[in-house]
């Protein structure tokens, strides 16, 4: 990054970072931006990446406006 003069990167991986590495990316002067696989699958998922859903569930709850009345 520093060669090219970005002032800011991401950095992906499927594992996890080192803490040295984590340190790195917090102490230099440009913005480095880390993702690792949990935050991933997390990203994945929030946005329909990669998946696809199986199964879905309803969630009721009781309307009190209806027995208000009776």
């Amino acid at each position: 990054m520093q060669d090219k003069k970005q002032k800011k990167g991401v950095f992906i991986t499927t594992a996890n970072f080192s803490k040295n590495a984590i340190a790195y990316a917090k102490d230099v002067d440009y913005k480095i931006i880390l993702i690792d696989g949990v935050k991933l699958s997390n990203l994945m998922i929030n946005y329909n990446v990669g998946v696809s859903v199986e199964t879905t569930y309803e969630i009721k709850k009781i309307d009190n406006d209806y027995f208000e009345d009776i």
